[in-house]
């Protein structure tokens, strides 16, 4: 990935208002997997004029744009994460909420296989992992 939340809305020709660039900041600098009330939350940290609405209709926008991936892990929350991030999947701890994030070369091998097996390229995949982290 070789430019910004910011520079992708730019390129798209999305207007780019001050509160939208406070908020494309914050998903540039975010290392999670941020909902819109944790955007909101961290968004209107540095500037208490942005609404929960504005962070709603900011987001939406960049998915629609294909700047933002929604990702749902069974929590019932929508969250969002840079759609050009470098490819990975997830592990999500059913106790804490907790998502790791990995890649796995024997998984992606598995998956061209299987995809080959029957008839296909593959082009992408999502994969999501759900578990409790073993007592020992």
């Amino acid at each position: 990935m070789s430019d910004t939340i910011l520079e992708r809305c730019e390129t798209k020709g999305l207007r780019m208002t001050g509160q939208r660039r406070i908020i494309a900041s914050v998903l540039e600098e975010s290392d999670d997997h941020p909902d819109v009330e944790a955007l909101y939350e961290r968004s209107s940290a540095q500037d208490d004029g942005i609404s929960l609405a504005t962070v709603y209709r900011t987001v939406k926008l960049f998915e629609e744009a294909g700047i933002l991936d929604r990702v749902e892990f069974g929590d019932g929350r929508a969250r969002y994460e840079d759609a050009e991030r470098d490819h990975h999947d997830h592990l999500i701890d059913l106790t804490t909420g907790e998502v790791i994030e990995f890649v796995d070369p024997d998984i992606e091998a598995l998956q061209e296989k299987i995809a080959a097996k029957f008839g296909y390229t593959l082009k992408g995949h999502r994969l999501e992992l759900y578990g409790v982290r073993r007592k020992f």
